[in-house]
């Protein structure tokens, strides 16, 4: 039994990701069940390079 949990990422956040990578027009199309698992693998780790970059403006 599968079960889905709520993302920690906004739509827009995923959005603006998927468009830096080059598959925003797939997820257009298509929506976010067509992206790859290694697109998927490439937007976080993108996000988690964001984070860290935000976070070391933090200090």
């Amino acid at each position: 039994m599968s079960r889905r949990r709520g993302g920690t990422m906004s739509e827009s956040f995923k959005y603006e990701l998927a468009r830096e990578l080059g598959f925003a027009e797939k997820v257009d199309r298509e929506g976010w069940g067509a992206i790859t698992t290694k697109e998927a693998g490439n937007m976080v780790k993108r996000a988690l390079q964001i984070a860290e970059r935000a976070s070391r403006k933090g200090d």
